[in-house]
């Protein structure tokens, strides 16, 4: 919840200040790009606090991943066929 009144309070500035001339003349990639780097490294930094058993992890997201393709490939061929 607390995202949102941050984002509000941008949207109406960014709405306010759309046709100004000066606006437009500031530079925000560098900002931008500087917190965007910013959060992915916090999240990186959280992410690492958590304690996960990776061998489980690695081997049931494989099984996931194996198994979801197997039934997309399956639904396409049955598709196919029932087109066809």
């Amino acid at each position: 919840m607390n995202i949102l009144i941050p984002l509000s309070l941008g949207l109406v500035l960014g709405y306010a200040l759309r046709g100004k001339s000066s606006f437009r003349a500031i530079r925000r990639d560098v900002p931008l790009s500087a917190t965007v780097l910013l959060l992915v490294f916090l999240m990186g930094v959280e992410t690492g606090k958590v304690e996960i058993d990776a061998g489980w992890l690695t081997v049931s997201s494989a099984v996931f991943a194996v198994l979801t393709s197997a039934g997309s490939l399956l639904f396409g061929f049955l598709l196919w066929r029932w087109l066809k």
